[in-house]
């Protein structure tokens, strides 16, 4: 073996949620001989960034440092992948290190292409401009929305697979309750742009968010996205098939269009005629079909569910399931059943708890209460403080 190759039994590429949560999972299920990539020196809950540019969390609950996350017996292989080569079981990282493997597990999150709008890259860094999606942008949203006294602010919504992509509106919603709140609603024009024919896609949901939409005074724009930025002008440009509309805006908060990491795009292993070049993948099994010890999960899966962390708590107990079960020389048997979720914050203190499968079906957690999924506190307290205790404490851990 080369000087600067190392070989393991399961290698895990991504240290977030997925990649973090099922390395636990599989040492539970005594696999002994894994390492795990990830460049960055901490870690993100990214459900928070929403509460973070709505004013209701600080941006320091979010972070943890990224070996304090680490399952102990897990190595840690601190780089960034630069390309990986399924024929020979090897991945290769960007200072030139050679990782080999009998098994890889592909979650690596997703990537923002800020340059897919035109002028939305240096938008970003004009002192209007934000976006809940990253972690600083986050704060800096929320200083803007909460000092917005009057004018017009725009929130969007990108087009094509997003990594929990209602959440784009979440901000919207508590900005919209802080600003009735403080008896500045009326003076501020809300523009909401989302790509869908309707708020979010399924009617049981979109009549509860359309009803505060309605309160709030929120001009949806439907089938509709962000199609270019001019910062100096403090404009955007968004249309659809009834065309184009120029807006003058005071604060934009704009979610980029995402897509899988390049080096991903590029690899045999992405889903033939996928566009965002996401893995192709076994949906019930998350094995891939052309190559049988690559498994992959999370928002760079060319999954059909929708790209959330509560997907992926699903995901990592199949993927560890049948991965243990491989490696015994048996069949994969378990099964994802394609659940997304998402807590859509619809006010400072109450939530829609929009709990679904890929075929827009409602899939309630609690199968005798169907309809938990309508606006109350209790979703709240648990979209905003228990779950991420649940996060930090138990699903990292590979508990739940």
């Amino acid at each position: 073996m080369p000087e600067n190759s190392t070989h393991h039994e399961i290698l895990v590429i991504g240290g977030g949620n997925g990649g973090i949560s099922v390395a636990a999972r599989l040492q539970r299920l005594g696999v002994e001989d894994i390492a795990l990539v990830e460049p960055r020196e901490h870690h993100l809950y990214q459900p928070l960034f929403s509460h973070v540019a709505g004013g209701t969390a600080r941006a320091s609950v979010t972070v943890r440092p990224q070996r304090d996350v680490m399952p102990k017996g897990v190595e840690w292989i601190q780089g960034r992948v630069d390309s990986i080569d399924p024929a020979e079981n090897a991945v290769l990282l960007d200072d030139g290190r050679r990782l080999t493997y009998d098994h890889v597990i592909l979650c690596p999150g997703i990537q923002h292409d800020w340059n897919r709008v035109p002028g939305l890259e240096h938008a970003i860094t004009t002192p209007k401009v934000a976006s809940h999606y990253e972690h600083d942008l986050a704060a800096k949203a929320s200083l803007l929305l909460r000092d917005l006294k009057s004018g017009t602010v725009v929130f969007t919504e990108p087009p094509g697979p997003a990594s929990c992509a209602g959440a784009s509106q979440k901000p919207m919603y508590q900005a919209c309750d802080y600003w009735q709140a403080t008896g500045v609603l009326n003076d501020i024009r809300v523009i909401m742009v989302v790509p869908t024919h309707s708020v979010f896609g399924i009617p049981a949901f979109d009549r509860e968010l359309e009803r505060n939409i309605a309160i709030y005074g929120i001009e949806l724009r439907t089938d509709s996205e962000l199609l270019e930025v001019d910062a100096e002008a403090s404009e955007v440009v968004i249309g659809g098939p009834e065309g184009a509309e120029r807006i003058r805006f005071d604060v934009l908060n704009a979610v980029p269009p995402q897509s899988a990491p390049d080096w991903l795009a590029e690899s045999p292993l992405a889903a033939p005629g996928d566009d965002g070049g996401f893995v192709e993948v076994d949906t019930r099994t998350l094995r891939h079909p052309r190559y049988g010890n690559v498994w992959t999960l999370g928002d760079a899966a060319a999954t059909t569910n929708s790209k959330c962390g509560g997907a992926l708590r699903k995901q990592t107990y199949v993927l560890a399931k049948n991965l243990a079960a491989v490696r015994k020389g048996e069949e994969p048997r378990w099964a994802y059943d394609g659940y997304g979720v998402c807590p859509f914050t619809v006010s400072r203190s109450t939530v829609v708890w929009a709990e679904f499968g890929p075929e827009g079906q409602l899939m309630p957690t609690i199968p005798f209460w169907k309809s938990m999924y309508r606006e109350n506190r209790l979703a709240w307290i648990a979209d905003r403080h228990v779950l991420p205790w649940v996060y930090w404490n138990l699903i990292l851990k590979g508990l739940v």
